[in-house]
């Protein structure tokens, strides 16, 4: 069982900027990585994954805002978020899976219960 443990949220104003954090219990190279959100009420929405090799994806809410990378050296997991909006208010939660394919790895952006490890979350509120 990989454990994940996620840093990094809090509140702030529109169009400011976060970084989150998700230090991950496992070598991050062997492992398709990504990010989700949720808002209360509502399903658990794929923001951005990151292949094994590197490659990846984003939901196309954040292109061109969010930044998803990797630091293998140091098992920890980023994402990058900027200009942000008031709908990107939620719980931000990060995820592991050993899916070595990056095809598989970025369809896997759409589907939660494709991964079996995750964090407990970091909130992330926005204000207009």
């Amino acid at each position: 069982q990989v454990q994940l443990e996620e840093s990094g949220g809090g509140s702030v104003q529109a169009g400011e900027s976060l970084r989150l954090s998700c230090k991950v219990s496992a070598y991050t190279g062997s492992y398709c990585l990504a990010w989700f959100r949720q808002d209360p009420g509502k399903e658990r929405e794929g923001v951005a994954v990151i292949a094994t090799e590197g490659s990846t994806k984003y939901a196309d809410s954040v292109k061109g805002r969010f930044t998803i990378s990797k630091d293998n050296g140091k098992n920890t997991l980023y994402l990058e978020m900027k200009n942000l909006k008031p709908e990107d208010t939620a719980m931000y939660f990060c995820a592991a899976d050993q899916m070595f394919w990056a095809p598989r790895c970025h369809e896997a952006m759409t589907r939660a219960t494709d991964f079996d490890n995750w964090g407990q979350g970091t909130q992330v509120t926005v204000s207009s």
